[in-house]
């Protein structure tokens, strides 16, 4: 398989609050704007991936979860915080040595927010 794109296919079941929490909250920037102004899809950058956040599901996601490398977790968790974002497990350096948060989207989606400390392996490996 010669993959040339890819995206990650978000059905929410609020779509205005899912995008404004993935717009506005997040502040994630958008890649592009489709479909017709009453229910518009919407597609962000996600780092080395496309998010798209389009139609409309009957009920949350499930098993869905998405990790997010972030410069600063410990910077974002306190702006999170401050949008009034639960936070539903504080910065800390897992075992493995990276430092993650969790959040969560408007229907449950677990975000995990990861920190890669200047002195990790996944830093240091130059492959």
């Amino acid at each position: 398989m010669d993959v040339l794109s890819s995206r990650i296919l978000l059905r929410p079941t609020d779509p205005a609050r899912t995008r404004a929490f993935y717009g506005g909250v997040l502040g994630l920037a958008v890649y592009r704007e489709f479909g017709p102004p009453e229910h518009p899809g919407v597609v962000y950058f996600l780092g080395g991936v496309l998010l798209e956040v389009s139609g409309q599901a009957e009920e949350a996601p499930r098993g869905l979860a998405l990790w997010l490398q972030v410069r600063d977790v410990a910077a974002e968790e306190s702006r999170l915080a401050v949008a009034g974002v639960p936070i539903l497990r504080a910065a800390r350096e897992e075992p493995w040595g990276l430092v993650e948060a969790w959040i969560e989207d408007p229907d449950g989606v677990r975000i995990v927010l990861v920190e890669v400390p200047a002195d990790h392996p996944l830093r240091l490996d130059r492959r």
